[in-house]
């Protein structure tokens, strides 16, 4: 079986050795991130299809569906094998497209153990904190999920949307492996953070790494690009992602096979340094 993602190289969460190019599991509940997907077999079909080429992180939260990504994850890929799930916790859902953030301890706490149990784990690879709460003391965010890491229940933690303060803030009370936030060739506004992660061997997931609006569109520079490579929009600025970082994960997510093997076949797309220039110079 041919591993198409092996081209975009590793890296290492903490001892464990996973594919640069991961999966993104949002996109495989329901519109809205809510409620079960349209079709469920598709779904199984597309986590078993991101594994079998070669795929060994899938991110995942409870926040997601609620609940039904995990669960989709577990009746597709249990046991797990090589396969990284990482999962997240601190964002309640109060119906389609709705989020608020919930960073009480006893919450954390209670959604950790809900996890282990949807998965079917007794730790959870990597547990992100989905939000820094405002209303409740960030030391006590972070000193929970110390707690969590002490006694077992999380092998790695991670953070999401934070900035460079916070994340030293956090080190200070748990040792942090990744961080995850919004980054993409349109949206550059955690550079400073993507060059500390560098800098202090921490992983950088990109959420929604494919990006959208106007520079995405035909007949403009990404697009340019991508006509002269024979590549796909998407696949463009995977690549652009994988070369901006050694430390960048990105998980792009979909509900479609043919969309994940053109995102996956992104590991093999090789940019040239005015292909990159371009592109910059089209974001700033």
């Amino acid at each position: 079986m041919t591993n198409v993602v092996e081209a975009s190289g590793t890296f290492s969460i903490e001892g464990r050795s996973v594919f640069r190019l991961g999966f993104g599991a949002m996109r495989i509940v329901g519109t809205g991130v809510w409620g079960p997907p349209k079709d469920h077999d598709t779904v199984i079909a597309v986590l078993r299809r991101a594994v079998e080429l070669g795929v060994n992180l899938i991110d995942t939260a409870n926040s997601y569906g609620p609940y039904i990504s995990e669960e989709l994850i577990a009746e597709a890929l249990l046991p797990y094998g090589d396969v990284l799930i990482a999962t997240k916790a601190g964002l309640v859902r109060t119906g389609p497209d709705a989020w608020a953030p919930v960073g009480r301890p006893e919450y954390l706490r209670q959604e950790c153990e809900m996890s282990l149990r949807r998965l079917g784990v007794d730790t959870i690879d990597l547990f992100q904190l989905h939000r820094v709460d405002p209303l409740v003391p960030a030391e006590e965010q972070f000193g929970l999920l110390a707690e969590l890491k002490a006694e077992g229940k999380v092998r790695s933690v991670g953070l999401s949307e934070v900035d460079v303060a916070t994340i030293e803030q956090a080190r200070a009370i748990v040792e942090i492996a990744t961080v995850q936030n919004l980054y993409n060739l349109g949206h550059r506004g955690s550079e400073a953070v993507v060059d500390y992660c560098e800098a202090h061997g921490l992983g950088f997931i990109p959420w929604f790494p494919v990006g959208g609006g106007t520079y995405t569109k035909p007949g403009g520079a990404l697009d340019t690009i991508a006509t002269e490579l024979g590549a796909s929009v998407a696949q463009v600025a995977l690549a652009w992602l994988l070369q901006r970082s050694p430390v960048i994960l990105p998980i792009p997510g979909t509900g479609s096979r043919a969309h994940l093997e053109e995102n996956c076949a992104a590991s093999s797309l090789t940019l040239s340094e005015a292909h990159i220039a371009s592109l910059n110079a089209l974001a700033s």
